[in-house]
């Protein structure tokens, strides 16, 4: 991945209004955005992606419900929402089966820990995302929030990456 300094520049420039607007399009946390936006100027992307992962690890379990908020439901991209069709690809076409088992999943997962399922869905195919929410429906929720925090700060570091690579 190449750096691109004035990438880093113009977002750190942005006033804070805006730059917080841009970061709650990242990740819809409040308190992650004003740790990220904290953090700046950010060096390089490095950087960047350094301050999600601190601000991932500082965030109450209140903070990741929010995190998640702005999150579709797996085998359910968000219609006309280009990155969360982009970031759920791999459910496009799927057999009608797959996605009634990824709905029944979903909300057997829903009722247990009262969010939605999260994983970092980039380069997962429908059935690989099933197996991974079977795997993780027994889990106790102090353990699911720790990996909720983890497959967020790698959402995180795709969008921040593809925010830098737009400028």
């Amino acid at each position: 991945m190449t750096n691109h300094p004035h990438a880093l520049d113009a977002l750190a420039a942005a006033d804070a209004a805006e730059l917080e607007g841009i970061l709650l399009e990242v990740c819809s946390s409040p308190r992650w955005a004003a740790a990220v936006a904290e953090a700046k100027p950010w060096s390089s992307r490095e950087a960047l992606l350094a301050a999600n992962a601190a601000a991932m690890a500082g965030l109450t379990v209140a903070d990741l419900h929010d995190a998640m908020a702005g999150h579709a439901r797996i085998g359910q991209p968000k219609a006309g929402d280009a990155t969360s069709e982009r970031e759920q690809a791999g459910i496009q076409g799927v057999d009608q089966a797959v996605l009634g088992e990824l709905r029944e999943a979903n909300a057997a997962y829903e009722a247990k820990f009262g969010h939605v399922f999260l994983i970092c869905a980039t380069g997962r195919t429908a059935a690989t995302m099933l197996a991974a929410l079977r795997e993780r429906h027994p889990n106790d929720p102090a353990t699911e929030a720790e990996i909720v925090r983890g497959e967020l700060r790698k959402i995180n570091d795709i969008r921040l990456n593809r925010l830098l690579d737009s400028f």
